[in-house]
């Protein structure tokens, strides 16, 4: 016969068996971990969202499906909305000037009877070439007889030309003469207009002969003839602004006979004109400063 198994005492308070105290444990605790699981499965993409909206500028509410395994209904995150203004930089709008601009071109017949644009036109033209002109006549490196031409005196008899009062003659290329013998009681009105020309002249006197000596073609001469290159601009700016002032006025009279589209039309027509005429003045100052300065 097999002997029986010797028998233990058990004492009070153990388990029934060892092993199958551990399982229960085991399964116990393997509850706790699946159920602690289950629940960062679901809070780990709210709080990741909640944290990206908070670190990221929003421009509008928006409502999104957190991604992970849904389970009894879908989760979502609000984001809220925070206002941001964006400023145009001066680059941005320099660059942006200009484009978006239609450009008018109206058939100069149909208006014929409102406004005459190809009169407008050609005052504009005739602006531009008496700057091109003064450029030739007084903003020149080598003076010549010619650039006395344009200067006004201002005599008893009212305004007139220097060559229409004195004989204007090349002595040598660093001297000018001028005889004041046909009026010689404007002589002393004549020195005061070459001095006052701009042209930085300084005449000298000898009875009804005047004596004007050219300066050397220095840095300050050169920098002193661009000043006068630029007055001149602005002049003829200032006689274009009158042009299209004039214009203007004479286009409102005939609002009441024609439709406000058209007039606006027109309006803008000679704005365009003008425009133009004035990008040209700048080209023709912009070549003459080059050539004076080298």
């Amino acid at each position: 016969m097999t002997p029986a198994p010797p028998s233990f005492p058990r004492s009070r308070g153990s388990f029934p068996s060892t092993l199958g105290g551990s399982c229960e444990c085991s399964h116990g605790l393997s509850s706790v971990m699946a159920l602690g699981l289950r629940c960062f499965r679901l809070v780990h993409p709210v709080f990741c969202n909640s944290l990206a909206a908070l670190t990221r500028p929003v421009l509008e509410v928006t409502l999104k499906t957190v991604n992970g395994r849904q389970y009894d209904r879908g989760q979502y995150v609000a984001s809220a909305a925070v206002p941001v203004r964006h400023f145009a930089t001066k680059k941005a709008k320099a660059k942006g000037k200009g484009q978006f601009q239609t450009r008018v071109n109206l058939n100069t017949a149909l208006v014929e009877d409102i406004i005459s644009l190809e009169e407008v036109d050609k005052e504009m033209k005739s602006v531009t070439e008496v700057l091109k002109d003064n450029f030739n006549k007084t903003v020149n490196i080598r003076t010549s007889p010619g650039s006395l031409d344009h200067i006004t005196v201002v005599t008893a008899d009212g305004k007139l030309a220097l060559n229409q009062i004195g004989q204007i003659t090349m002595k040598s290329p660093q001297l000018i003469l001028v005889n004041m013998a046909s009026f010689p009681e404007c002589t002393a009105a004549a020195i005061k207009a070459i001095r006052e020309s701009g042209m930085n002249l300084n005449p000298e006197v000898e009875g009804t002969l005047i004596r004007v000596p050219i300066p050397k073609v220095t840095r300050e001469h050169r920098e002193m003839l661009v000043k006068l290159a630029k007055q001149n601009t602005n002049k003829a700016k200032d006689s274009l602004r009158k042009v299209r002032t004039n214009a203007m006025n004479k286009l409102k009279k005939s609002k009441d006979k024609v439709s406000e589209d058209t007039i606006r039309l027109i309006e803008k027509q000679i704005s365009q004109m003008a425009d133009d005429t004035a990008a040209e003045l700048d080209r023709h100052l912009a070549v003459k400063t080059k050539e004076l300065l080298g």
